[in-house]
């Protein structure tokens, strides 16, 4: 599968956007560890707004930042949602509700606990009438985004966005479902160059392998957040290396991307 890439966002703990977060990449700045910020969703109307959950701030965030960077808009772009998990606080609530003496679920919970939640806000606050993909592939959702999104790019004129994102979850779930700290991914992918792409991405299976981070913090991101497991990837692109990383993907399977700076 080659594919070309037009634009990256990123946001996670000590990472605030693709162009504060590439020296750190690299090495040239030091990592300096910070809570995940997640904006408001400003892209919103005020009634939708006050509804989302972070999972959707999350998402919304980098998928703004990334469409910001490409200098396009969103509304004509089939998008590919990606997470391990989705809104696990939501759920906490629910199953908190439903373990009290008054089971009235509120609406609004309800609304937010459905896996595509963050595809159904993104769609309100960019007026986006194309189609949108929500999947989990428990630690390998990054990965099954990355190759859906692939595939619905191969299929695709212009450029299929893939958001990935992660949230913890509250406890008790915590203890039986462990995410390290809130981390989200946009790449903006298309089947053909363009004047704004930053570089070729040639992908394939391959036999599991371990590509660690170079920087410590964020090798304890890769392995602690599944949206994180972009990471490898995300400094190679930094760095603007022509290299080969591994992502890994299933027990018995993981993802070869070489990396192709333009």
């Amino acid at each position: 599968m080659r594919l070309f890439l037009n634009a990256i966002a990123l946001r996670g703990p000590g990472l605030e956007g693709w162009a504060a977060s590439a020296p750190i990449l690299t090495g040239n700045t030091p990592y300096l560890a910070a809570p995940t910020f997640i904006p408001p969703a400003i892209l919103l109307p005020p009634n939708e707004r006050r509804r989302a959950p972070q999972t959707v701030k999350l998402a919304l965030a980098v998928g703004a930042e990334a469409f910001g960077n490409a200098g396009i808009a969103p509304t004509t772009c089939p998008a590919v949602f990606a997470s391990s998990g989705g809104d696990g606080e939501t759920i906490h609530e629910i199953l908190a509700t439903l373990a009290g003496p008054v089971r009235e679920l509120s609406p609004t919970r309800f609304h937010n606990s459905v896996h595509n939640v963050a595809a159904g806000y993104w769609s309100i606050a960019t007026g986006s009438k194309t189609p949108a993909t929500s999947l989990c592939a428990h630690d390998g959702s990054f990965v099954a985004g990355l190759l859906e999104a692939g595939a619905q790019a191969l299929a695709a004129e212009g450029d299929v966005v893939l958001i990935a994102y992660d949230l913890p979850y509250p406890e008790p779930l915590a203890s039986a479902r462990h995410i390290g700290a809130p981390f989200a991914s946009t790449l903006l992918l298309s089947r053909a160059a363009a004047s704004r792409s930053l570089a070729r991405l040639d992908i394939d299976l391959c036999t599991p392998r371990v590509h660690a981070c170079r920087v410590p913090a964020l090798e304890e991101m890769r392995r602690t957040i599944p949206a994180a497991r972009v990471l490898p990837l995300l400094e190679a692109l930094a760095r603007s290396e022509a290299t080969t990383v591994t992502l890994d993907y299933l027990d018995d399977l993981a993802l070869a991307v070489q990396v192709t700076p333009l």
